[in-house]
């Protein structure tokens, strides 16, 4: 059988591959079949490939967003030579999977391993039934003017919720100020969510095309839909479009984080009766298409009172949609003593909130996330802010069974000082008459 390998440092590869019998005609960097797949990005090395790939039976190539694409696949099906996929990741295993390949090896994988798949035949990936997946969701991050952690909440809750193996999209909608590609690092000249929504008006967004367009977060299980990179194209971001787009997140992830702007107002449609687009259509429409919304309050006197203010206006537009309302940057410098207390009194009474997370300030492990360009919870893993952010994961978005919480609440009841006081009564009083405590 002869091969051409297309993985970046091959040579152990190569040289186990050869001693099981293997032909390997030529070795080639892992980039090499996309820019031979690309128009006008052929050079010396992209030419000896596709002079190759000519007499080759298989094509053994390192998968990821940069290195395979429809258009690799298309070239090789025109060759006709196969594709070993291998993979350094789940974010590469959904790469492989969008583009239709067979069900990819680890890229450890040793090579006499390789060379009796590349003999048996393509082997079938087995998807999991349909019915197994659970029910898919969209989670909108929203919160006043004044910069309270919309950005900073939607990305470390993306990490907290793919931390169970489930794929998570994070999806930068804010037509004010989109800023997820630059505090993450990511470049903002990709196709991003625009494209994705121009794709969904078109009727041509599906799994695969999402695969293509986004950028895996590292190795957190995250792939990110960057916003537009300059406010100026907030009319790529319409109401039509932005709700057939989180459709289509729903069949390509779990989860969907939607990073929204502030702004809620709808005076563009008091001063014009064109159906003319609108700024704040995209914050509107993600809003409307959430299953649940995480609010973000910024835990100091000014923040809390624009929240109040804006929260009226946000339960108007959701209607019935649950939302979960997180106090950000919580400290006793602003409050005084007992600030906890005094944001969840001033909610409460001013906002009937009875239910507040809080998240501490920690500036020195987010300091250190934004030089590094990547999330709290992987520069800085035992920071408060994350380890709280995780509570509220597990406690208001992806809550445990009934059961399972039930049990909870009853240990936490007896590990009380009230609950332990009942329960040595209750001893006491059963060994006075005689009969077994329960």
């Amino acid at each position: 059988m002869r091969v051409v390998v297309a993985v970046d440092d091959a040579g152990l590869l190569v040289e186990g591959l050869r001693r099981e019998g293997i032909d390997v005609i030529a070795e080639v960097a892992a980039a090499t079949p996309a820019l031979a797949a690309a128009d006008g990005m052929l050079g010396a090395d992209a030419e000896a490939l596709l002079r190759a790939l000519a007499d080759a039976d298989a094509l053994v190539v390192s998968v990821s967003h940069a290195t395979m694409s429809p258009t690799v696949v298309a070239l090789c099906d025109r060759a006709g030579t196969r594709v070993m996929p291998l993979v350094e990741d789940a974010a590469g295993e959904r790469v492989a999977a969008a583009c239709g390949l067979e069900a990819p090896l680890s890229r450890h994988t040793e090579p006499w391993r390789i060379a009796e798949a590349l003999s048996s035949g393509p082997a079938t990936a087995t998807a999991a039934p349909r019915e197994s997946r659970p029910q898919a969701k969209v989670i909108a991050v929203w919160g006043p003017a004044g910069a309270p952690g919309r950005s900073t909440v939607a990305t470390e809750l993306a990490v907290e919720l793919a931390r169970g193996g489930r794929h998570v999209g994070l999806v930068d909608a804010d037509t004010h100020a989109p800023s997820l590609a630059l505090t993450l690092g990511l470049a903002d000249e990709g196709p991003g969510f625009a494209a994705a929504c121009r794709q969904a008006e078109l009727g041509g967004l599906d799994v695969r095309e999402l695969t293509r367009i986004s950028v895996p977060l590292g190795r957190t299980g995250v792939d990110v839909l960057t916003g537009i990179n300059r406010p100026s194209r907030w009319p790529e971001l319409s109401d039509r479009r932005v709700v057939a787009a989180l459709a289509a997140c729903r069949e390509w992830a779990d989860y969907t984080v939607v990073d929204v702007a502030s702004s809620l107002e709808r005076d563009e449609e008091i001063v014009s009766d064109l159906d003319g687009p609108r700024r704040n259509a995209a914050t509107l429409a993600a809003l409307r298409s959430a299953d649940l919304v995480v609010a973000v309050v910024a835990a100091d006197p000014v923040g809390i009172a624009r929240f109040l203010r804006g929260h009226a206006d946000l339960r108007a537009t959701i209607g019935a949609t649950p939302v979960a309302v997180v106090a950000n940057r919580l400290r006793p410098g602003t409050l005084g003593i007992d600030a906890r207390g005094q944001v969840r009194r001033t909610l409460d009474r001013f906002g009937g909130i009875e239910d507040v997370w809080f998240l501490p300030q920690d500036p020195r492990s987010t300091d250190a996330a934004i030089l590094a360009s990547f999330p709290i919870a992987e520069v800085a893993p035992r920071s408060p802010l994350t380890l709280a952010l995780r509570r509220f994961v597990g406690e208001a978005v992806v809550p445990a069974p009934e059961p399972q919480r039930a049990a909870t609440g009853r240990r936490r009841a007896l590990g009380t000082g009230r609950g332990r006081r009942a329960a040595r009564a209750a001893a006491d009083e059963a060994a006075r008459l005689g009969a077994p405590a329960a």
